[in-house]
């Protein structure tokens, strides 16, 4: 796949996946786009590693994501469990990324997929940590 078509797809996948936790706003959208300006160096540096361009994306934006507002996207398999956690991407480098539940080990959507799982609010985010606000 061309350069393009790879960092198109990534961003195309995160955005349905920030989407689908109705977090998709504007300020959010433009971590998006600084995640794929940085991939976009990165695999024109390595070019082998176009297949985990998607993976690296939703990390970025999730630890961005975290950064500045909270937790996301919240675990849909733990929902009530009393400590919400966020789901993380697996393989970490790898190709066919997915969301998974550490706690369970629950391979829970693909990424970009997050919208045929979230339901009662358990994807969605960002979460407000007290400590999040706090540190702002």
């Amino acid at each position: 796949m061309e350069l393009e078509q790879t960092l198109h797809m990534a961003r195309a996948l995160v955005l349905a996946d920030l989407s689908a936790g109705d977090v998709a706003r504007a300020d959010v959208v433009s971590l998006v786009e600084d995640a794929v300006a940085h991939r976009r160096w990165w695999v024109e540096q390595w070019p082998e590693g176009s297949e985990f361009v998607a993976g690296l994306v939703a990390q970025d934006v999730q630890d961005a994501l975290l950064e500045r507002y909270g937790r996301w996207p919240l675990c849909p398999v733990c929902v009530g469990g009393g400590d919400p956690h966020a789901l993380e991407v697996e393989p970490e480098l790898g190709a066919d990324p997915h969301w998974v539940c550490a706690k369970t080990t629950v391979a829970v959507a693909r990424v970009g997929a997050l919208g045929s799982v979230v339901s009662g609010g358990g994807g969605r985010g960002p979460r407000r940590d007290r400590e999040a606000e706090d540190e702002h």
